[in-house]
């Protein structure tokens, strides 16, 4: 291709910034798919119920299957970017993820989608991660990594945004196998955008401690079934899952009192200002996913409103992502990350009352706009102001590990929102968006009352 009126061709070889724009359109493009499979699922649940003829239990599992294995393993994800290359695990990550989602669209049962939904989070565990580093990589000038993250945020704020609302109209149109589908272009596009030398990373000779990682993983897993045959009042199998997790809590805890390599960073949670926006940022996606999961049920199967009305039900919970982290770096950078922390928890917890009382008093949708609303604007306020916070206050060389533990901290917080509150269902939705509410006002007391110069920000 030659430019208009120009004497010479343009070179066959891309120009440095037009390469390093393709790269980062890649790595956002990717980051975009796994943050779409979480919310794409919200809308497809009725769909997938009656489909696969299983219970509430089985609809929790078909979503923690994926936040599970997400949130044990970017324990240790960062370290396996460092160790093996950050572009190789990535476009690995990539490249599992595709051919996990094609499978998962043909999942013969609830068993077999749950495994590949598990894939699918492992897959996203490698590529969230491997994504900062190659960032890092591409744009080692402060200025022009800022701008890229910037870009890298507001691509996968959009996939949030547009989750129900791709789900919704697939659904409709093609039943909830569609879902899965629509990865599998993207995720071509994705290997095909970050081919090229520009992307490779350095690598390290980290140690990784796998079978305290494994042992991690089941602690969380059988801490999710076990609250999930609880709230389905299936009593033995809640006894053997806890009997289950006291026994790999005490291996885990052994494994890493012996570990060179411990999955958990313990000088880190000695920091009380840590562990507070570790709590707000649990008590964020608890609120955000549990609400993502009750909320289509009570839509489709009690308001009897189709999976595309669905979707477009939740913009007002949604746009905000979108929309709203920009504003909120500007306030950030003017008084602290402090405040926007706790508007956003406010912002939740009333946003989840005013959604539980609309399901209590049977109101109408514009009464439950404004809880999606309100829980929209807390979000997008607190989560960008955490990532801040937490980065400012991880102690010299750290950086790198606080950011894993606060992501994966945010999916416990999501599984932990759609084991307990789906639990809740069972006593009425209302009930259930209340444990939301109550859970972020929880957190917005422990935030706001702890010593000022023990608490984030």
């Amino acid at each position: 291709m030659t430019l208009v009126n120009s004497p010479m061709p343009v070179p066959a070889t891309p120009r440095p910034g037009r390469g390093r724009a393709r790269a980062l359109a890649g790595i956002s493009l990717g980051y975009f798919m796994v943050l779409l499979d979480m919310t794409v699922l919200s809308v497809a649940e009725p769909d997938l119920a009656s489909s696969l003829r299983t219970s509430m239990a089985g609809l929790q599992w078909a979503t923690t299957g994926y936040t599970v294995a997400f949130a044990a393993l970017l324990l240790s994800a960062g370290a396996a970017a460092d160790r093996f290359g950050a572009e190789r695990l990535f476009r690995a990550g990539i490249a599992v993820f595709t051919l996990a989602s094609l499978l998962s669209a043909f999942a013969p049962g609830l068993l077999a989608l749950v495994l590949l939904r598990a894939i699918l989070g492992i897959a996203a565990a490698a590529c969230v991660p491997a994504s900062m580093a190659m960032i890092a990589q591409l744009y080692p000038e402060p200025a022009a990594r800022a701008r890229a993250v910037s870009a890298w945020a507001a691509i996968s704020g959009a996939a949030v945004a547009a989750g129900p609302i791709a789900g919704g109209a697939l659904v409709g149109a093609a039943g909830w196998r569609s879902i899965f589908l629509i990865n599998v272009p993207i995720g071509l596009a994705v290997l095909a955008l970050t081919l090229g030398r520009a992307v490779a990373c350095p690598r390290d000779t980290r140690r990784i401690d796998w079978l305290a990682q494994v042992a991690a993983a089941a602690v969380l897993a059988l801490f999710t079934d076990a609250l999930i045959a609880a709230g389905s009042q299936a009593w033995a199998h809640a006894a053997w899952s806890s009997a289950g997790l006291g026994v790999s809590a005490l291996a885990f805890r052994g494994l890493e009192r012996r570990s060179r390599a411990p999955v958990l960073n313990r000088a880190l949670l000695r920091s009380g200002r840590v562990r507070a926006g570790l709590l707000a940022a649990a008590a964020v996606n608890f609120a955000l996913t549990g609400s993502l999961f009750v909320l289509p049920l009570l839509l489709q199967q009690e308001w009897h409103l189709g999976p595309l009305q669905t979707g477009l039900a939740f913009l007002p919970l949604t746009v905000p992502f979108a929309a709203n982290p920009p504003f909120t770096g500007k306030i950030v950078a003017r008084v602290g990350p402090r405040r926007p922390i706790l508007a956003g928890l406010a912002l939740l917890s009333a946003g989840g009352a005013v959604l539980a009382g609309t399901v209590f008093a049977d109101g109408g949708y514009p009464w439950l706009a404004v809880g999606l609303l309100m829980t929209g604007f807390g979000v997008s306020y607190a989560l960008p102001a955490l990532v801040a916070a937490l980065v400012s206050v991880a102690p010299a060389g750290t950086a790198g590990a606080v950011g894993g533990l606060l992501n994966a901290v945010r999916q416990i917080g999501a599984t932990l929102g759609v084991a307990v509150m789906g639990a809740a269902v069972a006593a009425g939705t209302g009930w259930a968006l209340l444990v939301s509410a109550a859970i972020c006002a929880i957190a917005w007391f422990v935030f706001a009352l702890a010593r000022r110069g023990e608490t984030t920000g």
